[in-house]
């Protein structure tokens, strides 16, 4: 069995850290031109995983309270991540144009975003490696950063498995199952509530 959720040829990952440099660039760049650098993640992996990859940040990185407590747990549990303030607790004179801001999907275009006076907006994401999902989303950047497997690892997964029969579900399904009905598999798709991208705002 096995997902789908990134099962089309288009979806193909850039190396990590030159997906955090990409991040990095970002931010020295918004904080050239006064503005602060907001971030969506998904509050739970996403997050964490952004803060445990961008080494020695070039400013402070501020949280709402939804992920600073993630955060707590994965300190408590050993693992590095980068330094974080709480964002809704900052003083009245933070300079959030020095700042990166990381915060759920579900903020954007929220009055909680006010706060931060003139902003640039980025996206951690998988979907954010097509150019459609970005404008979908209304923000600046797109960075395809994604816990999932993309479709060299799907293909590579289950070769490795050695299963001549191939359920797949969540995600792409179909055009998953067709391709590797293709490659001689008996192949087949178990429909799900998820069927392509989702849009959610918290998918993992």
């Amino acid at each position: 069995v096995t997902e789908s959720t990134f099962g089309l040829p288009i979806y193909r990952w850039p190396r990590q850290q030159q997906l955090f440099e990409q991040i990095r660039r970002w931010w020295s760049a918004n904080r050239e031109r006064k503005s602060c650098s907001l971030l969506f993640v998904y509050s739970l992996g996403k997050a964490q995983r952004v803060l445990a990859g961008l080494g020695e940040a070039p400013g402070p990185i501020f949280c709402p309270g939804t992920i600073e407590s993630l955060n707590r747990c994965y300190r408590e549990a050993g693992v590095g991540l980068a330094a974080t303030g709480h964002a809704t607790e900052a003083g009245r004179g933070q300079d959030w144009t020095r700042a990166l801001v990381l915060a759920p999907p579900s903020a954007n275009g929220t009055p909680w975003m006010r706060r931060f006076g003139p902003l640039s907006t980025g996206f951690a994401s998988g979907w954010m490696l097509v150019r459609g999902t970005r404008r979908r989303r209304s923000v600046d950047r797109g960075f395809p950063l994604s816990d999932h497997a993309d479709w060299p690892a799907l293909n590579e997964a289950v070769r490795a498995s050695g299963a001549e029969r191939v359920w797949v579900t969540h995600g792409y399904t179909y055009a998953m199952a067709r391709w590797l009905g293709e490659q001689g598999l008996e192949a087949e798709a178990v429909p799900t509530g998820f069927e392509g991208e989702r849009d959610d705002g918290e998918a993992v």
